[in-house]
Order: C-alpha cells, then structure tokens, then sequence
C-alpha cells in the first residue's frame, strides 16, 4: 500500500472536469485508489464523491493506492494534479 498526500493546485480546485479526469484516470488501474482530507474515505474511481470533498485550490487530500499496480497509478495521480488537471492555471 502507498499512501501520499497531494495538494489540489488547480484555480478552480476540483470541480466536475477536473474530478471527471481524476475518476477516469482512476479507472485505469487495477488497485484500489481512495481519498480524503484527513484519511482516505472515498472511493476515487466515483465522480459523486469526489465533488463532495469540495476540495478548493490548495487542499491537501491524502491518497491510499493498494493493488499489484498502485506505483503505477499513484505516479499518473500526482502527474495529474501537478499539472493542474490540464488547465493550465
């Protein structure tokens, strides 16, 4: 198990594309990718949940990867919010 903890960078924070994103990617991994503010509560492969965290820019949300390939996913997950979903601001 990997457990990370990535800061939302994004101006807008996590909004209904940017969660889409973060849902779909999820989806490509095998393992079991689950987050939170304080401990990893939802499920991040569900889009509903994760708009429900209302994660604004600069929250901190602590990710837990489990599965054969959860280095994989947890390198593409801090990829993506790095790169601020794409948005580029």
């Amino acid at each position: 198990m990997i457990r990370c903890e990535l800061t939302i960078v994004n101006k807008l924070g996590l909004h209904a594309r940017a969660a889409t994103k973060l849902a779909a990617m999820a989806g490509r991994y095998a393992c079991q990718i689950r987050a939170g503010r304080e401990q990893p509560t939802i499920d991040v492969k569900s889009i509903m949940p994760l708009l429900l965290l209302a994660a604004n820019q600069g929250t901190k949300l602590i990710f837990e990867f489990d599965g054969p390939d959860e280095q994989d996913a947890c390198n593409a997950m801090t990829q993506l919010l790095a790169d601020r979903f794409g948005e580029g601001s």
